[in-house]
């Protein structure tokens, strides 16, 4: 008689869901606005990059303090080594969540194009507006976000691989919509 594999909380699985999709979402956006011309529409888009990427930070903070007063299921069979290299891209993974929109909103404070989350609450500016240093920040938000963007997919590849070819029950542990076995 199998039990049913360890979960994630409810309330994690959420967290991870909401953001898997919105960082999709900001990596299309953000490369879909920088071949625009100069125009409303692409100011606008930037505007919309830069509010999402605030609740991403914003939901990234929550995930992490979650994740550090609930301790998340133990990691399945997996040899030892497995399981240090998958600790290890958790942990670059939360560190890229907040690398990149830090990056941005340094950026854009550099550039001197404030923050207006939403068009409504103004954050503020990181460092004072600095052409030299917008310069040299823009390509390390964007090389930050295609980091992300690999691990992320090294993280999907790893999740399916131990799934289906492994026959742990990675999926079960963390899809809302998969009941766990009885």
């Amino acid at each position: 008689m199998s039990s049913a594999p360890p979960r994630y909380t409810t309330t994690a699985i959420a967290l991870h869901w909401l953001l898997a999709p919105a960082l999709l979402a900001l990596l299309a956006l953000g490369i879909y606005m920088t071949e625009l011309p100069l125009s409303p529409a692409r100011l606008r888009l930037y505007n919309w990059h830069k509010w999402a990427g605030m609740t991403v930070a914003l939901l990234s903070l929550l995930r992490l303090a979650w994740r550090l007063t609930h301790r998340p299921p133990p990691h399945e069979d997996l040899p030892r080594w497995q399981a240090g290299v998958a600790h290890a891209a958790h942990l670059l993974l939360y560190v890229l969540f907040f690398a990149v929109p830090l990056a941005g909103w340094v950026y854009s404070s550099a550039a001197g194009v404030p923050i207006v989350w939403f068009g409504v609450l103004p954050l503020p500016d990181l460092v004072a507006p600095d052409r030299g240093l917008a310069e040299a920040i823009r390509p390390l938000h964007g090389a930050l976000a295609y980091a992300l963007a690999a691990l992320v997919a090294v993280h999907v590849a790893a999740a399916l691989k131990h799934h289906w070819f492994d026959g742990l029950d990675t999926l079960r542990r963390m899809w809302p919509w998969w009941p766990a076995r009885r």
